[in-house]
């Protein structure tokens, strides 16, 4: 039995795992919060761009496809600007504020 091996034409690789999205969760728990919205560098920091929906435990969850590499998000809380208590990391930004990290792999 003859099997054919996939050809990949030049470019193809633009289809690999590091340039794929990977829906990536953020959790806030902030029950008390009237709106939270995610903030960070893969929209231009657009502070209202990513609503986050309220579950009901209190906690706020949104979804978001993210590229391989590392990402500086913030959360608004009600128009404040909030640190990420589980984030795998803290970063500073290109004004010197401190911004949440993740890395998606």
């Amino acid at each position: 039995m003859h099997r054919s091996v996939p050809h990949f034409a030049p470019g193809a690789d633009r289809y690999s795992a590091k340039n794929m999205a990977k829906p990536v969760p953020f959790t806030l728990f902030a029950p008390q919060a009237g709106e939270v919205f995610l903030t960070g560098d893969w929209n231009d920091w657009d502070p209202v761009a990513q609503p986050m929906k309220q579950q009901p435990d209190g906690a706020w969850r949104v979804e978001i496809p993210l590229n391989h590499g590392h990402h500086h998000y913030l959360f608004m809380v009600d128009g404040k600007p909030t640190l990420d208590p589980r984030a795998q990391g803290i970063a500073r930004d290109h004004q010197g504020r401190k911004v949440s990290l993740i890395a998606v792999s």
